[in-house]
């Protein structure tokens, strides 16, 4: 299954910042739609999305046993009603992080940057979902989306905060910050 994020005129969540964190924004656009779809080829409507970005979820990576009996202790669902704001980070690794084998690459995940024990913290308060892109021929290899409630606004900032500290962060060469807002969900929808 794939998850298409595309920016444009309209969609369920309204943009509120748009910013370049490292490298080349993306076109400026006023609201993000959500698709998932067997298909990545959605039609793009020139007239209503300024930009498309597309993922897959895959198996976990760099986690270890301990770790990930640690995140299903704390499940962390995405499309809970009361989390009406949300960030869409898509994120690209630098060519020298793509040379490390797996090995070297989960040291500097996690031994080093301890990007997994930092964020545990946060669940289930702030729910997140990696899409994987780099092997779609996509402009980024992966997108984080998160999702919580407002109250958790400082807490997210908080994490951002960290996550980007680590030396892991060194190796990205090209980093958008979306965040958004939707209305809260009634259970009919």
């Amino acid at each position: 299954m794939f998850t298409v994020f595309r920016g444009g005129r309209s969609g369920a969540w309204r943009v509120t910042r748009l910013a370049s964190v490292k490298g080349a924004s993306l076109a400026q656009t006023p609201s993000l739609s959500v698709v998932h779809s067997l298909s990545i080829a959605l039609p793009i409507l020139p007239s209503l999305t300024s930009w498309r970005l597309a993922g897959v979820t895959s198996h976990l990576r760099y986690t270890e046993r301990t770790e990930k009996t640690e995140l299903d202790a704390r499940p962390a669902a995405i499309g809970r009603p009361e989390a009406t704001c949300a960030a869409l980070i898509p994120i690209k690794k630098s060519a020298a992080w793509w040379a490390l084998t797996q090995e070297e690459r989960r040291g500097i995940f996690e031994d080093k940057s301890h990007h997994i024990e930092n964020s545990l913290k946060y669940l289930p308060a702030i729910a997140r979902q990696l899409y994987h892109s780099r092997d779609l021929g996509e402009p980024f290899d992966f997108l984080t989306w998160f999702e919580f409630e407002p109250a958790q606004a400082d807490a997210f900032e908080e994490l951002v905060r960290t996550l980007r500290a680590g030396e892991e962060w060194k190796y990205v060469e090209r980093e958008v910050d979306i965040r958004l807002e939707r209305e809260r969900l009634t259970p009919d929808e």
